[in-house]
């Protein structure tokens, strides 16, 4: 394969060199995309061993779908944090905080019924069951979380009522 200049110029004006750069802007984003997919990574399995920790922390002391659903929404906070400041590198605010529960909807439908079915119907052990759950789950955590935590461009995403209110644009991380 030769570079984006030769050949093309004299066939469409030199539309070739445009594309060439256009394709340089869409490998940095593929690369931007590939470190917020890893950094979701990242914070996920952190997420996923405090989850599990509290899970077995609690689980004597109380029914298992008990001990798994605080341990979820306590985790859950955990991942708030680091989601909005590690991984989509934004600012937190009250807005974003009070939607971020509604990302972990289809997680812990997802993750219930995947618990519910592997203890009762496939007869996993239910320290266990959890954690094959959550693997389930997380292509849809992710999808929904960005869409919520990453501001839009379209100036629908503001909010002046939060930590870091001054601005809703994304910032460099204080953790990376």
């Amino acid at each position: 394969m030769g570079d984006a200049g030769d050949g093309g110029a004299g066939r469409d004006g030199g539309a070739a060199g445009a594309a060439g750069a256009a394709g340089a802007g869409s490998s940095t984003a593929k690369r931007a995309r590939l470190a917020e997919i890893f950094r979701f990574g990242l914070v996920g399995g952190v997420n996923t061993g405090t989850f599990f920790g509290c899970y077995l922390l609690l689980h004597p002391w109380m029914p298992y779908f008990a001990a798994y659903s605080l341990a979820f929404v306590l985790s859950m906070i955990g991942s708030f944090f680091l989601n909005t400041y590690f991984t989509y590198r934004t600012r937190p605010t009250w807005k974003k905080f009070a939607l971020f529960p509604l990302t972990n909807v289809t997680n812990y439908l997802v993750q219930s019924v995947g618990l519910y079915a592997l203890v009762t119907w496939a007869g996993m052990d239910d320290r266990i069951a959890p954690l094959v759950a959550a693997v389930v789950a997380i292509p849809f955590t992710y999808l929904i979380s960005q869409r919520i935590l990453v501001p839009r461009n379209n100036g629908q995403d503001t909010d002046d009522s939060g930590p870091g209110s001054e601005t809703d644009e994304r910032q460099p991380s204080r953790l990376a």
